[in-house]
C-alpha cells in the first residue's frame, strides 16, 4: 500500500518528490505513588505522515493522521492513504502558488531544493536483552508500587513519592519516490522518579528525574547510564532530596564566580546553548516556534561559522550512532545518520540539518530530521548532542579551585529567544573552599552569556556520560522528543542565581 501511494505521488503533475512514513508504537506502562497503584495499561498507536514537494515554484505539502482500530483494516487504510497523498499534494500546490504570488515583493522566496543522498534500502531491528513484549503489565505495576512505598518509608519527612515505568517497541517504515525503503525498529524503556521532602516548619524540596535507554526491560535492572536499578536510583534521589530539605538556600551573586559543573548538569547546559542553536532550521529562521532562533547565524553572510565561539578546550558534537535517546541509523528523510562535529576546539563548524537545509547551506546532509510520531512533520532535532571528553579528572578540576562552587545535576532552564544567554537551576550547589567540597546549598543555579561561558571554560573532565532527556519541546504544534545529552565535568565562570 505504501509503495502504491508513492507511485501515486510520482504521477501528479509538477510533483518533484514525496515520502511516506508509517509508524507503529506499542507501549506498556504503570505508575504508583506512596505505595499505592495509580494506573497501568497497554497502548498501541498507528499513524502515517506524507510529504509532497510540488509546484512551479516548488513548496512542501504535508498530511499526517493517526489510524484507529476501524480504519486499520487494509481496505480502509488504503483509501485513507490515497486521500492523504492527494491532500498533501493539494497543499503543496497551494503553498507553491502563494510563493509565486508573493515573489515580486519577497525575493527571498525560492524553489525548495533538496541535497542529494544515496538511496537506501535496509531493515534495522530493536536491540534488547529482555523483550518488552514479554513483560506483564502487572509486573510493571508491582515494581512501581513497591518502590514508591519504600521511598515513602525512608523517612517521615518524605511527603510524596512517585514512580512511573514504561517499556515498548517503536517501528517505522519510510519510503520515498527516489526508491528508499527503510524499516526501523527500536525498543524504549524508561523509569521516572518524583519525590517531595519537607522537614518540620521548613520549605519543601522536590526532585524529578529519569533513567532510560533505547533497549528492553534490562534498562530498569541496571543497564543504564547510572548503572543502577530503578529502585536504587529512586532511593538515591530520595536521600538527596531529604538532605536538601535541611540545607540553606543559596544566595545570588552580582559578579561571575568560578563554577564546576557536573555531567548531569551539563546535559541540560549543552542541550540549551549548543544543541538547539545548532539546529539548522532554527538558525535559518525557518522553524522558530517555541524553541526560538539562534545567535550563531544572523544570515548566510553574517554568522559564526568558522569563528571562535568557545574555549579551544571545548569540542561538541551530535552523534546518533552513540547509545542514548538520540540513537538511530536513518533519520526521517532516509538519510544515514552520522556524527556532526558542531564545535571543534572552540570553532563553530557545522549545523545539524535536513535535505532542504543542507542545500541552503551548501553542506552535506547529516541526517538530523526527526518527528515524535509518524503523523507529525519532521524537524531538525538534536540527537546524542554532547561535549567531548577531556583529560582531567573531576577531582583534579575541583582541587585547583581556591574559591568557587560545584554545580550538581540540572533542574529547570530559562533561555533567551536566540539562546545568547541562559539561566539554569541545579539540584544541588556546593561551596568549594581551597580545593575541597564544603557546604551544601539548595535552590540555586547559574546564569551567563552563552559565549562568555563557553569561552571561559578552562578545564574539561574525563568523566563523559550521556543522560536521557525525555521531554525536548519544539515546533508548532508542539512535538516532544527524546534526546541524549551530556559530556564531562566542566569549569568556567558564571553568576550564581539563588532563592
Amino acid at each position: 500500500m505504501v509503495v502504491r501511494a508513492i507511485e501515486q505521488a510520482s504521477s501528479f503533475k509538477s510533483s518533484r518528490y514525496a515520502d511516506v512514513r508509517l509508524g507503529i508504537h506499542e507501549i506498556k506502562y504503570a505508575h504508583a505513588e506512596n505505595g499505592k497503584a495509580r494506573g497501568m495499561g497497554e497502548d498501541c498507536s498507528i499513524s502515517f505522515g506524507i510529504r509532497v514537494l510540488a509546484g512551479e515554484m516548488s513548496a512542501w505539502g504535508f498530511y499526517g493522521q493517526p489510524i484507529g482500530e476501524v480504519e486499520s483494516n487494509p481496505k480502509s487504510f488504503s483509501k485513507i492513504l490515497t486521500l492523504g497523498i492527494s491532500r498533501a499534494y493539494a497543499r503543496a500546490i497551494a503553498n507553491a502558488s502563494k510563493k509565486a504570488e508573493f515573489k515580486s515583493f519577497a525575493p527571498s522566496l525560492t524553489d525548495v531544493k533538496l541535497a542529494k543522498i544515496d538511496v537506501c534500502k535496509d531493515t534495522t531491528h530493536a536491540i534488547f536483552d529482555d523483550d518488552p513484549g514479554t513483560i506483564p503489565v502487572k509486573e510493571i505495576l508491582a515494581l512501581c508500587t513497591k518502590i514508591s512505598g519504600e521511598m515513602r518509608d525512608v523517612n517521615q519527612d518524605v511527603q510524596y513519592a512517585f514512580i512511573d515505568a514504561q517499556t515498548g517497541i517503536h517501528r517505522e517504515l519510510f519510503c520515498s519516490t527516489e526508491g528508499a525503503c527503510i524499516d526501523q525498529s527500536y525498543a524504549l524503556t524508561q523509569g521516572t522518579v518524583a519525590v517531595v521532602a519537607q522537614k518540620s516548619a521548613g520549605m519543601p524540596e522536590t526532585c524529578h528525574d529519569h533513567l532510560g535507554d533505547l533497549r528492553g526491560w534490562e534498562v530498569l535492572k541496571g543497564k543504564n547510564v547510572y548503572k543502577q536499578s530503578l529502585a536504587d536510583f529512586a532511593f538515591m534521589r530520595t536521600h538527596e532530596t531529604l538532605e536538601l530539605a535541611g540545607a540553606e538556600f543559596l544566595a545570588a551573586t552580582n559578579d561571575p564566580v568560578v563554577v564546576v559543573t557536573n555531567p548531569h548538569f551539563n546535559a541540560l547546559l549543552v542541550h540549551e546553548i549548543v544543541g538547539h542553536p545548532t539546529e539548522a532550521d532554527r538558525a535559518l529562521k525557518l522553524e522558530t516556534a517555541y524553541a526560538g532562533r539562534s545567535w550563531l547565524l544572523g544570515d548566510l553572510h553574517d554568522n559564526e561559522l568558522g569563528k571562535q565561539i568557545a574555549s579551544p578546550l571545548l569540542t561538541a558534537y551530535s552523534d546518533p550512532s552513540a547509545n542514548g535517546y538520540g540513537h538511530y541509523k536513518y533519520d526521517a528523510e532516509g538519510t544515514p545518520a552520522k556524527r556532526v562535529n558542531l564545535i571543534e576546539n572552540g570553532i563553530l563548524r557545522e549545523f545539524m540539518n535536513g535535505l532542504e537545509y543542507a542545500a541552503i547551506l551548501n553542506y552535506q546532509p547529516n541526517g538530523s530530521m526527526r518527528a515524535t510520531e509518524s503523523h507529525a512533520v519532521p524537524l531538525v532535532r538534536m540527537t546524542n548532542t554532547v561535549v567531548a571528553n577531556g583529560s582531567k579528572s573531576p577531582a583534579e578540576i575541583v582541587a585547583e579551585v581556591k574559591d568557587g562552587y560545584f554545580i550538581v545535576n540540572h533542574r529547570i532552564p530559562s533561555i533567551s529567544e536566540s539562546r545568547e544567554n541562559f539561566r539554569i537551576s541545579a539540584q544541588k550547589v556546593y561551596k568549594i573552599e581551597s580545593g575541597k567540597i564544603a557546604k551544601l546549598y539548595r535552590q540555586g543555579g547559574i546564569t551567563a552569556d552563552s559565549k562568555d561561558f563557553l569561552m571561559n571554560i578552562d578545564a574539561v573532565g574525563n568523566d563523559f556520560s550521556i543522560f536521557p532527556i525525555p521531554n525536548c519541546g519544539k515546533g508548532q504544534p508542539m512535538q516532544i522528543m527524546r534526546v541524549g545529552n551530556g559530556g564531562p565535568t566542566l569549569r568556567s565562570k558564571a553568576k550564581l542565581t539563588g532563592h
